[in-house]
């Protein structure tokens, strides 16, 4: 395409970007310094908590970015996606990882509130919390959950790479005319107009 999407796609990058690193490094190092830090549980899940509950508001911003300067994008290239064979497939494959990478972390923010509170100073709110859940059971699947979302969010960032690949002005020729057989069988390959003009 001639047309420069430079705001959209800045925004779909940087936003994705964010929500990448920053899960990871909240994996990683966040949750692993609050582990080390102390012999007690209810020091440790402060820490992270806090570090999770600081890093959610940025987050929510790099994801919204992301979902904004995706749309975008998805409007920009509305015909690429339906004329150009493989496009619709790898946007449909990430929307999809997009949904699983949405739903893990607002999971693992559901989560995460509710340990925040278990190991809160304040004891009606541990004594409270603590009473509604299994503690144990919790903090398993919010390190899943954790985990989950970096996952994901790198498989989007591979789908983004395939996208720009699929961008190339060669691939939406061969793209565009593979889809037009598909629709008329009876058209030629690309390389038949090749052998003609030998």
């Amino acid at each position: 395409m001639s047309e420069r999407n430079t705001v959209f796609r800045s925004m779909h990058d940087v936003g994705l970007a964010a929500w990448f690193g920053g899960s990871l490094m909240g994996a990683v190092g966040l949750n692993g310094a609050a582990k080390g830090h102390s012999e007690s549980w209810r020091d440790n899940a402060r820490i992270a908590s806090a570090g999770w509950a600081k890093w959610t508001p940025v987050s929510a911003v790099a994801i919204g970015a992301h979902l904004v300067g995706g749309s975008g994008l998805l409007a920009a290239n509305a015909a690429r996606v339906a004329t150009q064979q493989g496009v619709a497939a790898s946007t449909v494959a990430k929307t999809l990882l997009t949904g699983v990478a949405l739903a893990a972390t607002a999971y693992a923010r559901m989560l995460g509130k509710k340990i925040e509170l278990a190991s809160s100073r304040d004891p009606q709110d541990a004594e409270e919390a603590a009473g509604s859940f299994d503690m144990g059971k919790a903090e398993r699947q919010l390190s899943y959950a954790q985990w989950v979302v970096p996952a994901v969010t790198g498989g989007l960032l591979v789908l983004n790479a395939l996208h720009g690949e699929q961008q190339r002005p060669a691939e939406q020729a061969q793209g565009m005319w593979q889809r037009a057989r598909c629709l008329s069988p009876h058209l030629p390959y690309a390389d038949h107009w090749h052998h003609l003009g030998d």
